[in-house]
């Protein structure tokens, strides 16, 4: 099985465990996808927001810094990550981060 199969096969796994709540082992099968390929940037964005509904908030800002550092023009991306950081208590960075969602969301680019 290819890297890319593997990958793919693993984060269907890991989306089909969030939706039924099993938040624990889909953290562990993102994981996997991101110790895979490190550019997926599929896997970061739900690792982050799978930490996140875990509680896992430090992590959870990693992994969406990660998902915005792969897709810096990603509105979804910087629109969790600000989440992240209001769940974190910082807000000079969720105002950040909200910024460059907004400015996405009117057509701009931020990287």
């Amino acid at each position: 099985m290819s890297d890319s199969v593997q990958r793919d096969a693993l984060y269907d796994e890991a989306s089909g465990l969030v939706a039924i709540g099993e938040l624990e082992e889909a953290v562990k099968l993102y994981r996997q996808t991101v110790e895979i390929d490190p550019g997926f940037f599929d896997g970061w964005h739900a690792l982050g927001m799978a930490l996140m509904k875990s509680g896992s908030i430090k992590e959870a800002i990693g992994a969406g810094l990660m998902a915005t550092t792969i897709n810096p023009n990603d509105l979804l991306a910087w629109t969790a990550l600000s989440q992240m950081y209001v769940k974190n208590g910082q807000i000079a960075e969720a105002e950040d981060a909200k910024g460059k969602a907004r400015i996405l969301s009117l057509g701009g680019r931020v990287g």
